[in-house]
């Protein structure tokens, strides 16, 4: 922890390179990815205070669209759609993930009943070829593609795509060697970016 102080003490010492943050917001893309702590969007993106909207579920999972018990995932889509006018949208899912791997084992997650709770948003149990894969590759590539198709029926995301001022994309990340690889459509499979 110390180290992680000793930053944030003087991290606040060079005001004049966040002065214009100041002024707002207008980041172009919200990244949606899963709370593990290895998995850090700017790090990834390269980006810059400012240019991501990050949403950080566990598993990355985008729960399904409820306007009369609107959740805080539900509202930062909205949000960022809406009002901040984001033109992307990366859903970004990780090897080693513990929340896709639990749903492909059928972990007993009675212990911790709100993770248990919180993954039967997953829409839809994650197809995995080899269940022992640490790396659960398929699953999350797969647990990804359905993130995007949820998403697709928030209907804020849906006016968007529909008048051609907001495109989707679905990211994996390897852990173990930073890689990122993008799904395409027209091949329907992840590749390099």
């Amino acid at each position: 922890m110390q180290p992680l102080i000793d930053n944030a003490r003087t991290f606040g010492q060079r005001p004049e390179e966040f002065a214009e943050l100041g002024q707002g917001q207008s980041p172009q893309v919200l990244f949606v990815t899963c709370s593990d702590s290895r998995v850090v969007p700017a790090l990834i993106t390269g980006a810059r205070p400012g240019d991501l909207f990050e949403l950080r579920t566990a598993g990355n999972i985008v729960p399904p669209y409820d306007s009369a018990h609107p959740a805080s995932e539900t509202a930062t889509v909205e949000y960022a759609v809406e009002v901040l006018g984001v033109r992307d949208i990366v859903v970004c899912g990780h090897s080693h993930c513990g929340a896709v791997g639990a749903l492909v084992r059928g972990d007993d997650l009675d212990g911790v009943p709100a993770v248990r709770d919180w993954l039967a948003h997953a829409a839809g149990e994650p197809d995995a070829a080899d269940p022992g894969d640490p790396c659960v590759e398929r699953a999350v590539t797969h647990h990804v593609l359905s993130q995007l198709l949820r998403l697709r029926s928030y209907p804020c995301v849906e006016k968007r795509l529909t008048d051609g001022t907001l495109t989707l994309h679905g990211w994996y990340y390897e852990v173990h060697t930073g890689a990122v690889r993008e799904h395409r459509p027209e091949s329907d499979a992840f590749e390099a970016l």
